[in-house]
Formats: structure tokens, C-alpha cells, sequence
């Protein structure tokens, strides 16, 4: 059964699930922080991990390491205490990766019921 879920469709879908909750998180750490002074927004971005997959000798199906793709945004300037944390632009990211989490949810419900549907065929 573990074979049926090991395919290259299931793998992107659950690199993408891991890549969101890790995004949502990082978006989550920057509005904990709005008042915490020189505190300066991360952010993970897909390019940025699936062009340090490309460039490494590693193949895309092995598990992203995403704690270490995020980029800090040093040059936007914010609050006079160093910290550069806009609420509405995290509302809005935090918005967005709700949105991409579900579409990747529901991908995944559809491959389930694909499969579900054939077993019954059989």
C-alpha cells in the first residue's frame, strides 16, 4: 500500500504541503514580533528553495530543507526601532498561503477519491 502514495505526484503535493506550513510559520514568527525592536521579516519563497534544489547535485524528489531557505529583508525600513515588520503585507502573505494550502489540500482529496474510485472498479 506505502507504494501506492510514493509517486512523483504525491511527493510535489506533500513538499508543497511541508513548504507552506513552513512558510505559514515563518509569516506567523514575523507578526509575533511586530514590536520586538530590530527585529527585521524573513520570508521563504518557492524560487529561491527550487533554485538552490536546481543548482545542488541532489534530485528534486528528496525532501526540501526548508529552515534554511528564508531570506531576512534587511533593506526595507520600518519603525524607528529597527523593527520592519508591515502587519498588512503578513496579513496579506499569511492570506495567500491560506489559499495555496488549500488548493494543494484539495489536490490531494482528488488523487484520494481518484484512487478510492479505481480500487472499486477492481
Amino acid at each position: 500500500m506505502a507504494g501506492l502514495f510514493n509517486t512523483t505526484s504525491f511527493r510535489l503535493m506533500e513538499q508543497g504541503r511541508a513548504f507552506l506550513d513552513q512558510q505559514r510559520k515563518i509569516i506567523s514568527h514575523n507578526i509575533t514580533n511586530i514590536d520586538t525592536p530590530d527585529y527585521k521579516s524573513k520570508y521563504l519563497t518557492f524560487s529561491g528553495v527550487l533554485r538552490e534544489k536546481m543548482q545542488s547535485n541532489h534530485k528534486f524528489q528528496h525532501e526540501l530543507h526548508l529552515k534554511t531557505h528564508f531570506l531576512v529583508d534587511e533593506d526595507t525600513k520600518g519603525q524607528p526601532d529597527g523593527n520592519n515588520v508591515d502587519y498588512e503585507l503578513q496579513a496579506a502573505l499569511l492570506k495567500q498561503n491560506a489559499l495555496w494550502s488549500a488548493a494543494v489540500t484539495n489536490q490531494i482529496e482528488s488523487e484520494f477519491n481518484m484512487m478510492r474510485s479505481a480500487m472499486r472498479r477492481s
